[in-house]
C-alpha cells in the first residue's frame, strides 16, 4: 500500500491526482485532520491523518512524503519508516537532508528498506543528466549542472523552504566535499537551447545527490535568472545575519503565505523545465548535454508517482538511493514531453 503524506499541500494534492490517473490508491495522510478530510472527500481515496512526530504507518508498503520543510518532516519519517519496515521516497530538494539520509544507508540496509529522497523535479532531471554525462566521460571530475524554466512559478512549499535557507549562502562540492560559498558567486551563460541565458550557483540537491550518483568529485549547480534576482541575490549576502532574525523571516513567509499556492493549471500546462549539463576531466575531454521536459511542478507528480509505483512492484534495492543510482540514467526519458540532446 503507498501512503502519501503532505497530501494537503500544492504538491500533494498534484502527486495524489497522478497517482489516481495511474490506477493506484493511495492512503492520503497529513497533519491537518480536516484538510486530509477534504482531499478524501474530493477523491474518494482512504485517509490517515497523523501528526511527523506520531506517525502511523500500518499497512503501508511506501511511504512518499510530500510534505516540506524536509528538514523538519524527513527524519521523524524516515525513523517511523525505519522501525516499520517501510520504504521512503520524497521530493526534496535540500542539501542537508540528502546527506543526513544518506548517513543512514546503513540503518536502511539493516531494516530492509530504500531510503529514496529526491524523487520529484529536485533532482530526478538533473540526477540523470549527471548520470548520462558520467556514462559518456567516465573519467570526468568536473560536473556541471544548470536548471531554466519558462512559465510556471514555486508553490508555498518551495517558497518557505527557501525563506528558512534565506542566510545560509549556496554550497559547491570541492574534491569529494561539500564547501559552503557566498550565494550567486559565480555566474555564467548556459544555453538551454533557446540561446544563451545568465545563471548563477545555487545550492541545488545535485551538489550533494551527484556524488552519491556519479562520484565526480567537483560539483557546481546553476540557476538562470532574472538580472534582478540576481542582484538580491548578491545583495543577501551582505545582510545575511539580518535575515537570520525572526521578525525579518515572519515578515517574508506572511507574503509567502499571500501569494498563490502556485502555478496554474494553465502555467503548469504551457510552462517547460530545461536542464543543462557538462562534464570535464584532467586531459581536457568534455560532454554537454541538455534536457527539456514539462513544467516542474507538473514533471515532479509524475516522477514521483512513477517511482513509488516501481518500488511498490519491488524495491530495487535497499539503503539510500538517488533516483538515477537506483532507476537509471534513461529513467527520466520514460515521461512524455522529455527529450534529451547532445551538444558537445
Amino acid at each position: 500500500m503507498l501512503m502519501i503524506y503532505g497530501a494537503t499541500g500544492y504538491t500533494g494534492e498534484l502527486v495524489v491526482d497522478e497517482a489516481r490517473a495511474r490506477g493506484l490508491a493511495p492512503i492520503v495522510a497529513g497533519r491537518d485532520p480536516a484538510k486530509v478530510a477534504a482531499v478524501g472527500a474530493r477523491t474518494g481515496l482512504p485517509t490517515r491523518p497523523f501528526s511527523v512526530d506520531a506517525p502511523d504507518l500500518a499497512g503501508v508498503t511506501v511511504l512518499l512524503n510530500c510534505a516540506g520543510p524536509f528538514s523538519r518532516t524527513a527524519k521523524p519519517l524516515v525513523d517511523a519508516c525505519l522501525r516499520a519496515g517501510v520504504h521512503y521516497l520524497d521530493v526534496t530538494g535540500e542539501i542537508g537532508v540528502f546527506e543526513a539520509l544518506a548517513a543512514r544507508d546503513a540503518e536502511a540496509k539493516a531494516a530492509g528498506i530504500l531510503v529514496l529522497p529526491g524523487v520529484g523535479f529536485d533532482v530526478v532531471p538533473t540526477d540523470c543528466l549527471a548520470l548520462h554525462l558520467k556514462q559518456r566521460l567516465p573519467s570526468a571530475t568536473r560536473l556541471r549542472l544548470a536548471i531554466g524554466s519558462s512559465g510556471g512559478g514555486v508553490s508555498h512549499g518551495t517558497a518557505t523552504t527557501a525563506v528558512e535557507n534565506l542566510h545560509a549562502g549556496g554550497a559547491v562540492r570541492k574534491d569529494g566535499r561539500i564547501l559552503g560559498v557566498p550565494g550567486a558567486y559565480k555566474t555564467r551563460a548556459v544555453d538551454f537551447g533557446r540561446g544563451p541565458r545568465t545563471a548563477v550557483t545555487i545550492p541545488w540537491g545535485d551538489v550533494s545527490t551527484a556524488w552519491y550518483t556519479t562520484k565526480i568529485p567537483d560539483i557546481e549547480t546553476y540557476a538562470a535568472f532574472p538580472a534582478s534576482a540576481i542582484r538580491g541575490m548578491k545583495l543577501a549576502n551582505w545582510i545575511g545575519p539580518v535575515l537570520k532574525w525572526g521578525w525579518v523571516k515572519r515578515a517574508i513567509q506572511a507574503r509567502v503565505d499571500a501569494a498563490p499556492a502556485g502555478p496554474t493549471l494553465e502555467e503548469r500546462t504551457k510552462g517547460r523545465s530545461f536542464v543543462w549539463g557538462e562534464v570535464e576531466d584532467d586531459a581536457g575531454g568534455r560532454a554537454e548535454a541538455r534536457l527539456a521536459g514539462p513544467e516542474a511542478y507538473a514533471l515532479t507528480a509524475l516522477t514521483a508517482v512513477e517511482a513509488a509505483r516501481r518500488v511498490l512492484e519491488g524495491a530495487p534495492r535497499t539503503g539510500f538511493g538517488t533516483p538515477a543510482g537506483v532507476f537509471g540514467a534513461d529513467f527520466i526519458l520514460g515521461f512524455a514531453g522529455v527529450t534529451r540532446d547532445d551538444v558537445g
